[in-house]
């Protein structure tokens, strides 16, 4: 029973945090290429500590990646507007992968995907950023994720700072990559 209550009071917490994170995310005229401010020191969450599948098939957790910032984005094979910002996410990865971490987390458990057709994705669009796997909805559920694309933008010590729904150009993908690196180097 404690183990029952233990589990709801967290997915609460996560879905709180991904509510808030996904609504601050929203502009006032719902542009989907915009991105929350920086968080006040007292008002910042902890993002929930998720468990995704890295290609190998091993478990790996958010925590795993403290130390550094990270971009994490839910994203499907299936997706166009999820099609349209990859070109962008890889040339930022390559540009600067060694001072964030980028989670291309894909959800893989509507049915819709599968880790085939999302590898073959990847593979045939030659993209070089790491993929994750949501195998079995947990890690879209904790973050409230209901539709897709969705980013996050996360600092070193595991703070949520931004989020946007939807697709996200260039322009905003580094504003958000701005906002996590200044936090890191506070």
């Amino acid at each position: 029973m404690k183990k029952k209550v233990l589990i709801l009071v967290i997915l609460l917490f996560a879905v709180l945090l991904g509510a808030g994170l996904l609504y601050g995310g929203l502009s006032e005229d719902y542009a989907a290429d915009s991105i929350t401010d920086e968080a006040q020191e007292e008002d910042r969450l902890v993002a929930p500590d998720i468990t995704i599948y890295d290609a190998d098939g091993s478990a790996v957790r958010l925590s795993d990646f403290r130390g550094k910032p990270v971009v994490m984005n839910f994203w499907a094979s299936w997706c166009g507007p999820c099609q349209s910002e990859m070109p962008d996410f890889d040339a930022k990865y390559q540009a600067c992968g060694d001072e964030v971490h980028f989670l291309m987390v894909n959800m893989t458990t509507d049915g819709r995907e599968s880790e085939m057709s999302a590898r073959n994705f990847i593979e045939t669009a030659g993209y070089s950023f790491p993929v994750y796997y949501d195998l079995d909805g947990e890690a879209a559920a904790a973050y409230g994720v209901y539709a897709l694309p969705t980013t996050y933008f996360i600092d070193a010590e595991g703070y949520g700072i931004a989020a946007a729904q939807g697709a996200i150009n260039a322009e905003t993908l580094q504003k958000g990559l701005d906002m996590i690196l200044e936090e890191a180097e506070k």
